[in-house]
């Protein structure tokens, strides 16, 4: 731990890397340096792959419009 105190800017370079780094005290894990969760796919990842309709946000018919306020 105390190794982890001296070098704790080293260590955050080797984990935005990408590394893990355990922190141990007397041999046991007692602490865990991960970088941030990636983030989710940008908007646009399957373009092309999906498809709506051109009357995606045409009014609905009246009688379906009804089943949903009922």
């Amino acid at each position: 731990m105390h190794e982890a105190k001296t070098h704790l800017s080293r260590l955050l370079e080797q984990v935005a890397a990408g590394a893990e780094v355990e922190i141990t005290n007397r041999g046991r894990v007692v602490a865990r340096l991960v970088g941030p969760a990636r983030s989710r796919p940008n908007l646009g990842f399957d373009r092309g792959r999906i498809r709506m309709a051109d009357d995606f946000d045409a009014p609905l018919p009246e009688d379906v419009q009804a089943a949903f306020e009922a």
